[in-house]
């Protein structure tokens, strides 16, 4: 089990009144906070496009895009989906 030492005696005082305020554990005020915190950090992180991904995907194994030469089998992936023919 991690330990969490606060050195801050203001910080260790303010956890420990919000803490009972808020009726949970000490353990779970930090946890919350901290939970809170990365979300908002993770909000303010730009994430890249569908686009991007597909592209670098494409880049670091280019076998992806390489055409087989084979044509489709509709009915046998029809087959898959259990759907009949039109």
């Amino acid at each position: 089990m991690a330990s969490l030492y606060i050195k801050d005696a203001e910080t260790a005082a303010l956890v420990t009144r919000l803490a009972k305020r808020s009726g949970v554990t000490k353990t779970a005020l930090v946890h919350e906070l901290a939970a809170a915190r990365e979300a908002e950090l993770d909000a303010k992180t730009p994430r890249s496009s569908t686009r991007d991904s597909l592209e670098k995907l494409w880049r670091e194994h280019p076998g992806l895009l390489q055409k087989t030469g084979l044509e489709a089998d509709k009915a046998f992936y029809d087959s898959l989906n259990d759907e009949d023919e039109d």
